[in-house]
């Protein structure tokens, strides 16, 4: 296969709006460059980069495909990323390996949380952006309205260099605002074009947008701008020099249109990546550190210095197999290289180098800096590790990847299949850092987590695909905690003779709330205190306030066991309790028959039976959440969110978005997403965190209460 020089490279992330056209861009640029023979179409699910069956059923993109074709002598390396916000993960690792966000929004819906999620990716990697207005060929679109959407949201640096000379069924002509050209389209879907003047219907337009375009060009170099305002106008040498700076330097955000479907304005598109976007040796280079020493390092962009590899996905695939993305950062890689994981310690074997367009590979023997491939069978290196010459320890900073923001417990079809979930769970997660598993020991429940119910859909369904295993999903257990409102005192003896050596223990307890910062009552002397934070959020301040030897020092620590495994287990509804002072105050025991299982019986019954006189309550954890919903949803989501007991606690603009923040018991937040995306027509975005628990009302702590007493067996010594 022709090698390439990086230079000679452009690495584009095709990111933003689900349903906007990016994976059928990318198949009108292959078919364009004759990388393919014919374009395929999404409804008949015969495009190169979505062949999964899933995104074949869904009729959208799920995973990131990388691709690549030659054009003007130039190697194009297309990152077609997903656009539904339950798929964001393949956004980042595609925005670590581009050198430009090529973020996609159609003139019929306008910018939506897709590019949002897009825009911010670039800038956290500090890599180009650029823009690209799809659909101007529909009945209902509006481009100049897209344009300002964009601008109000991103900046005065987004730049019209196209717009549509005609729009609607008949749509086939783009103005080149640069050029100053009409480019005609052919009507055939070959990407052919025609140039001619700009009409005089259009030319008032044209010129006052190729005004703009120079202006910002010149803005940001004083040498530049001097000419500008001493002659009025810049060369073409001089525009095409300023325009590829201000591009790479983030500076200038060139915005451009095309109907993908119809194969019109892709391959202008790629003419002016081909001349203007960044090769990867502009490209600001990840931050890296030397893993034995934490010192950073900068990796010096040296096709001919020693190898430093990012893995940006991993994927497994029946027809593929185990498979490696990497994007080379520094030197060279050919087969037959031992390069060494600075991320685990081990040594990996290079063999067979390949290039993808969707399930198709090809194999090559050599890719230099900046350019994508994929290698097979590495034995322990994974999304987010680093592959280098041993002679030049480095780990690239990980991509980010969201937190979780929906939640199922899984439980097997089949018994017997627990080993084979957990092995398939594990390797999913491999493949999807966004997607996360965990065993909830307190709910005795296997919890999977990821970006929303679609997200986990297809985790599932992949889990029966790859594995065999079926499982069913269902809402998880909520973590509800015990509290108690009030103070009590009570005490408890524990007695028992059975031949022999018996047992007894007496306790006297004083139990009420905690609140840091304050003191015990007065009567009680403070012998010794301990604060211990418990494992299931909360605290147990536990006194020892034993005088004349009651009980003797040795059994203290029993009776204190015994309290932790009372508040374990809970006392009213089997959830663990959180936030107690006790104070041991008194007691007595035995010299024969006193143990430490006695007083750890007792410790445990009496803790029981004072919060049951301690007024006790059910509190619920609280999640604080981030909406980011379209201005005409704002009134729809609001209202959802109080009618499921969210308190809203503020909101601001941005853009044409609203962000609406609010707490939200995490109850009502089981399939939001799915709601959200129902009320926003898939615009809409959330984020969450743990906020703190809170008391729960009376109506639903009389539900839990009561469904509890189906499954929690009251204690018995």
């Amino acid at each position: 296969m022709k090698e390439y020089t990086s230079n000679a490279l452009r690495n584009l992330a095709l990111v933003g709006n689900g349903g906007a056209g990016k994976t059928s861009f990318a198949e009108a640029a292959l078919f364009s460059a004759k990388e393919i023979s014919r374009m395929g179409g999404i409804a008949d699910g015969s495009t190169v980069s979505d062949y999964h069956p899933d995104e074949i059923l869904r009729h959208i993109s799920i995973n990131l495909s990388p691709l690549h074709c030659e054009w003007g002598g130039i190697k194009f390396n297309l990152l077609d990323a997903p656009g539904f916000p339950d798929f964001t993960g393949e956004v980042n690792c595609a925005l670590r390996a581009g050198d430009t966000a090529v973020i996609f929004a159609d003139c019929v819906a306008g910018p939506s949380t897709g590019a949002d999620i897009a825009w911010n990716g670039a800038e956290h990697e500090k890599i180009a952006a650029a823009f690209v207005v799809t659909k101007p060929d529909a009945p209902a679109g509006n481009y100049d309205r897209a344009v300002a959407q964009l601008q109000d949201m991103y900046g005065h640096g987004v730049t019209v260099v196209q717009f549509p000379a005609n729009t609607g069924e008949s749509f086939n002509g783009i103005v080149d605002v640069l050029r100053m050209k009409l480019l005609t389209f052919s009507t055939d879907k070959s990407g052919a074009f025609t140039e001619e003047d700009i009409p005089a219907a259009l030319k008032e337009k044209a010129d006052a947008l190729h005004q703009t375009l120079v202006e910002n060009i010149a803005e940001s170099d004083e040498e530049m701008m001097n000419v500008f305002f001493e002659k009025g106008s810049l060369t073409e040498e001089e525009l095409a020099i300023g325009l590829r700076r201000e591009i790479a330097a983030r500076a200038l955000f060139p915005l451009m249109c095309a109907a993908p479907v119809l194969n019109i304005g892709v391959t202008s598109f790629l003419t002016f990546a081909e001349r203007y976007f960044p090769s990867p040796l502009d490209r600001p280079v990840p931050a890296a550190k030397n893993p034995n020493t934490g010192v950073d390092v900068t990796i010096p962009q040296n096709p001919n210095g020693e190898q430093a590899l990012c893995i940006f996905k991993t994927v497994s695939e029946s027809h593929l197999g185990e498979l490696t993305f990497f994007r080379v950062f520094n030197g060279a890689v050919t087969p037959g290289a031992d390069l060494v994981n600075f991320s685990n310690g081990k040594t990996e074997r290079i063999n067979q180098i390949y290039v993808l367009n969707g399930k198709t590979r090809k194999e090559t023997s050599k890719l230099i800096l900046g350019d994508i491939g994929a290698v097979v069978k590495l034995k322990d290196t994974h999304t987010n590790n680093t592959l280098a010459a041993k002679t030049f320890p480095v780990t690239i900073v990980p991509i980010p990847f969201p937190i979780p923001v929906a939640d199922a417990a899984i439980i097997s079809k089949s018994k017997g299949d627990e080993e084979k979930i957990a092995t398939g769970l594990h390797a999913l997660h491999e493949e999807d850092p966004t997607f996360h598993m965990h065993v909830d020991s307190e709910a005795h429940q296997t919890i999977i987590s990821g970006q929303g119910e679609q997200h986990l859909d297809v985790i599932v369904k992949r889990l029966k695909e790859k594995y065999g295993v079926e499982v069913e999903m269902k809402p998880p257990r909520i973590p509800y905690r015990e509290a108690i409102r009030g103070r009590a005192k009570n005490s408890y003896r524990h007695k028992k003779q059975s031949g022999g050596a018996g047992q007894f223990a007496e306790v006297h307890f004083y139990v009420e709330p905690y609140k840091p910062n304050t003191a015990p009552p007065a009567e009680y002397h403070v012998r010794t205190e301990e604060l211990i934070d418990l494992p299931w959020t909360g605290t147990l301040h536990f006194i020892n306030s034993i005088v004349g030897g009651a009980i003797d020092a040795k059994f203290i620590p029993a009776v204190k066991k015994g309290i932790l495994e009372s508040m374990g287990r809970g006392v009213i509804a089997g959830y663990p309790v959180s936030d107690v002072r006790v104070i041991l105050f008194d007691g007595m025991m035995h010299p024969v028959d006193s143990n430490e299982n006695a007083f750890r019986t007792a410790g445990r019954m009496c803790f029981r039976n004072a919060v049951l006189e301690a007024k006790p309550l059910l509190m619920e954890p609280i999640y604080e959440i981030e909406v980011t919903v379209p201005e005409e949803n704002m009134g729809d989501v609001m209202g959802d969110l109080s009618g499921k007991r969210g308190k809203i606690s503020g909101m601001n603009a941005n853009g044409h978005f609203q962000v609406i923040n609010a707490h939200v018991p995490l109850a009502e937040l089981y399939q939001y997403s799915a709601r959200l995306r129902s009320q926003t027509q898939g615009r809409g975005a959330f984020s969450r965190s743990f906020y703190r628990y809170e008391e729960m009302p009376k109506e639903i702590e009389t539900k839990v209460l009561e469904l509890s007493k189906m499954t929690h067996v009251e204690e018995v010594e």
